[in-house]
């Protein structure tokens, strides 16, 4: 983490000066809810640019005239560039520290999002190419993957054993709860005032988190007990050569694709398939990514309790295998047996959407925990950053990958194939001998 200290007060101490005890207990029972605080405001204001631009895709497809295999390629590369970077920015994180990489990546990406603001928008003169728009969404997504990893070490750091798994699900209700506020606000904004205002929003909240992360993260102080347990070294071997690191991330990376396959292609689904307007898609996406941030945070808390975070996951991976084969299977009713009729399906196309894109988002926070803690909170932004990486790499494959058997198959095979995804994950979150035992 930066190697600025801080007094009680919250305020950063002289150099060489190091927090007595009692100060230090008590600027961690003050001060690590602003840790926290920070961390939810970075994570949220990225998942409204990575979850809130792909609910635009209807506007996307027609403002910047694009076909369905293009539009999926735009989406897609945004999903690389995030996969590409995580990992060096995690690297660097637990070189650098938490501070400098966070503020580094939030504040470039602030200005990029203003940049495309200005420059990457389609108006009546002009109309940005594919490969214009791609390479933008590209550069966001390498830019925007510093902040997983660096705001994840940041609370690995100030929280302890007992509370992390509470405080990292608090973390990643971040991720609905940007990507929910962007479904709401930002394919409207797009309908009513183009992507200038889409850019330009995504933009200012980046600078506001920022300025955030600069004004109130720091490290925990140097001789506080609990804080230099908590970031000890694990006994294990360093994360990119820890099999059960590798073993997690993997299954995390598994069970992200079908949830891409909701956040970025649901819209298309519902307004193609369902024939939903934008209000009924806006909330339909809203109410997965509040349904997620409210699993997400009980399910912290109780993990945290009971110590059953494998459990957990597994469980996770199997109710969104069911849910999947459900949603195909009404999808498959209504577009063979009652063709014409699609309409008398809809609330239950619907609200089936919503409960799979629930189930799959929900178990985020219990998972990034039990991998940091595998890995040591000293290392675990090489870990997030490993995890991360094999998410992002489902961002930028499944919008690729979607039109395809979109074609040949309809969408009852696009939400097949998610359901198969759980069910290949399912058996990689069993314990194995290799890694420490869950917590």
């Amino acid at each position: 983490m930066s190697a600025v200290a801080t007094g009680p007060d919250c305020k950063p101490l002289r150099p060489g000066a190091v927090a007595a005890p009692s100060e230090a207990a008590a600027l961690r029972a003050n001060h690590r809810w602003k840790v926290l605080g920070i961390g939810v405001a970075a994570n949220a204001c990225f998942s409204a640019t990575f979850s809130g631009i792909p609910a635009t895709a209807v506007f996307l497809r027609s403002g910047y005239h694009l076909s369905n295999g293009e539009l999926g390629m735009a989406l897609g590369l945004l999903g690389l560039g995030v996969a590409l970077s995580e990992l060096p920015w995690g690297l660097l994180t637990d070189r650098w520290g938490d501070r400098r990489v966070l503020l580094t990546g939030l504040g470039a990406t602030a200005v990029w999002l203003l940049v495309m603001a200005a420059l990457i928008v389609p108006s009546p003169a002009h109309i940005p190419g594919i490969a214009l728009l791609a390479a933008a969404l590209l550069v966001t997504g390498l830019l925007g993957g510093s902040v997983n990893g660096s705001s994840g070490r940041a609370i690995m750091a100030w929280f302890g054993e007992g509370e992390r798994g509470f405080a990292m699900s608090i973390r990643q209700t971040a991720v609905p709860l940007g990507g929910g506020l962007g479904a709401l606000v930002l394919p409207s904004l797009a309908s009513a005032h183009g992507f200038t205002a889409v850019f330009g929003l995504l933009a200012a909240a980046s600078a506001v988190s920022t300025f955030l992360a600069w004004r109130w993260l720091h490290q925990p102080p140097v001789h506080d007990d609990t804080n230099s347990s908590s970031t000890a070294l694990p006994a294990g071997p360093a994360p990119l050569r820890n099999p059960a690191v590798w073993r997690i991330a993997t299954a995390i990376g598994l069970l992200c694709f079908p949830q891409v396959a909701v956040l970025t292609f649901a819209s298309v689904f519902l307004h193609d398939f369902a024939g939903m307007g934008t209000a009924v898609i806006s909330a339909s996406l809203a109410a997965v990514q509040v349904g997620a941030m409210v699993m997400r945070v009980w399910s912290g808390r109780y993990t945290d309790r009971h110590g059953n975070r494998r459990s957990f996951l597994r469980l996770c991976s199997l109710l969104s295998l069911i849910a999947f084969t459900v949603l195909a299977a009404l999808v498959l009713l209504a577009a063979q047996f009652l063709s014409g009729q699609v309409p008398m399906l809809s609330p239950a196309i619907v609200a089936m959407l919503v409960v799979a894109g629930i189930c799959v988002s929900s178990w985020h926070g219990v998972a990034y925990t039990e991998l940091a803690t595998l890995a040591g909170a000293s290392q675990a932004g090489t870990a997030l950053g490993l995890a991360n990486s094999l998410v992002f790499i489902a961002f930028f494959l499944v919008p690729i990958a979607i039109p395809e058997p979109l074609v040949l198959c309809s969408w009852a095979g696009v939400w097949l194939g998610a359901a198969i995804c759980a069910l290949i994950a399912w058996p990689i979150f069993l314990p194995s001998s290799d890694g420490r035992k869950s917590a």
